[in-house]
């Protein structure tokens, strides 16, 4: 990374503050850029983010794609209840992007339901004996064809892209808008 000669590092939390120590001692700036919780932590990620690459132009116009996105995915009524599940059984917590974006297309997440946090394991079994209307399987094919999940009546299957999961910004918009697509879909 040195030989590239940054100006500025952008990193998430996970940096070992040894190497944060390191790049300062060297001249280097480091950014730290916490996940995102929200879609307003990660509008200001955005902006701040855009700010720093002397882009402030380039980070409203991104903030406002993801605004209006949003907004259009925006599904009022009746929640439908889904499980995004992930590679080796993970699923997300209720206090994070996905499942903010989940609740704004019309869903209630099942993992949040059931009180598990971020990364915490959903084993298959839990599943079997208590299914959602919806399986969005993020990675792991797996889950999304095993064969005790496809007898269970009144259960859907999709798969999501495992990046639309991993940072906000710019995937925002691309994963509101499969959210509306998937919820319009189980109406």
């Amino acid at each position: 990374l040195l030989a590239l000669k940054p100006a500025v590092v952008v990193t998430g939390s996970f940096l070992d503050p040894a190497t944060v120590q390191a790049f300062s001692r060297l001249g280097v700036r480091v950014e730290t850029v916490a996940i995102a919780a929200t879609v307003a932590e990660s509008e200001a990620q955005v902006r701040r983010l855009a700010a720093l690459a002397g882009e402030p132009a380039r980070g409203a116009a991104l903030v406002a794609r993801i605004a209006r996105a949003v907004a259009v995915a925006r599904r009022p009524g009746p929640r439908v209840t889904a499980l995004v599940w992930q590679e080796g059984g993970l699923v997300p917590g209720p206090d994070t992007l996905v499942a903010a974006l989940l609740a704004n297309s019309g869903f209630a997440s099942q993992s949040a339901v059931r009180g598990l946090g971020q990364g915490a394991y959903l084993p298959l079994e839990e599943v079997l004996a208590d299914p959602p209307q919806l399986v969005i399987a993020a990675g792991g094919e797996r889950m999304e064809h095993h064969p005790a999940l496809r007898r269970l009546p009144g259960v859907r299957y999709v798969s999501l892209e495992p990046n639309l999961l991993f940072c906000g910004g710019p995937t925002i918009p691309r994963l509101a808008s499969k959210l509306a697509e998937l919820r319009d879909a189980a109406s």
